[in-house]
């Protein structure tokens, strides 16, 4: 019984450095999520900027990248797709601003 006490008390001492540190690890991945987007999209898009689900699903990390089409005046948006294990990225079809409405933080 008394070791069961103690396990619990260490679990509740130790359970919000755990919190904060998935904070941190989940921002980590959206920043790296984000870097990779943009950076893949630099081809397509001028000043892209990324808005990342912040979580993604159990093995991509998910992102819409948004910018001024390179060579063109209209805006598109793509969908860009996190490998979680390889770090690697694709990036679907355009979509224009008409089909997706989409104001990235600056």
């Amino acid at each position: 019984m008394r070791s069961y006490i103690v396990a619990i008390s260490l679990l509740a001492l130790t359970a919000p450095a755990v919190q904060a540190s998935s904070d941190d690890a989940w921002a980590e991945f959206g920043k790296a999520v984000s870097t990779a987007c943009v950076k893949a999209a630099a081809g397509q898009i001028e000043k892209p900027r990324a808005v990342v689900d912040p979580y993604g699903s159990d093995h991509f990390g998910l992102a819409l990248v948004t910018g001024k089409a390179k060579g063109a005046k209209q805006t598109i948006s793509l969908i860009c797709v996190y490998d979680k294990q390889t770090k690697t990225v694709e990036l679907g079809s355009e979509f224009s601003a008409d089909q997706v409405k989409v104001t990235p933080g600056r």
